[in-house]
């Protein structure tokens, strides 16, 4: 598996043979110098319906002709903007031909420029023979001790930024909750409001069994 950054909370993941890619905002993103005209994707998976997540999903779906997946609610939206979907629900999995995607829960809001847009949430990808937890915008919760119990995560993306979401600390016990083997902070820095030092992060999970990995936009990490 190959994971690479692009900012905020995209990220691409990559097996040899599929690819995928997480909440794009890449156009209007002030730290991104990507143009979605070049990404090619698989599947696009979108955690909720915020304008710094769904962002580029339908130009990026209807070039690829690859299916965004996301909460029922939120795939109806991106329906009628033309692109195609697969709905999905909290607590549901459906294997796809890249692997195996289930929806968590997501302490957070959801909407789009035409109203609500549903529950938000986070998905556990099984894919290439690892999983990869992507929490979406969340708080702290303590679920999150039992996700980590019921999946052995191989690394969680988790953000960090503060104000809307999870800050340092609490992303630090969502670690020992999940007790994935590499966590990467995420939602940070895109605006003034969650400025953030993520080697902090990295730093507070030294001593535990989780390796923190911070990664610049356009970097890649292997598993």
């Amino acid at each position: 598996m190959k994971i690479t950054y692009y900012g905020h909370a995209c990220f691409m993941v990559e097996d040899g043979k599929y690819r995928i890619l997480f909440d794009p905002f890449l156009k209007n993103n002030p730290l991104v110098r990507i143009d979605p005209k070049d990404v090619t994707v698989d599947a696009i998976l979108v955690t909720h319906g915020h304008f710094d997540h769904t962002g580029d999903a339908v130009e990026i779906s209807k070039a690829n002709r690859a299916p965004i997946i996301a909460p029922f609610e939120l795939t109806t939206y991106f329906q009628s903007k033309g692109a195609i979907t697969h709905p999905m629900n909290i607590g549901g999995a459906y294997t796809f031909p890249f692997g195996r995607v289930k929806l968590t829960i997501a302490h957070h809001g959801s909407t789009t420029e035409a109203g609500p847009a549903g529950n938000p949430c986070g998905f556990l990808v099984t894919m290439g023979g690892k999983v990869l937890y992507h929490a979406g915008d969340t708080g702290l919760f303590y679920d999150m001790k039992l996700i980590g119990e019921m999946n052995p995560i191989d690394v969680a993306l988790l953000p960090i930024g503060d104000n809307f979401t999870m800050g340092i600390p609490d992303a630090i016990k969502a670690v020992e909750f999940l007790k994935p083997k590499i966590a990467i902070p995420m939602h940070y820095d895109t605006f003034d409001m969650i400025k953030q030092d993520p080697k902090q992060f990295v730093e507070g999970l030294r001593g535990s069994s989780t390796k923190g990995v911070l990664l610049l936009i356009g970097e890649s990490l292997s598993l």
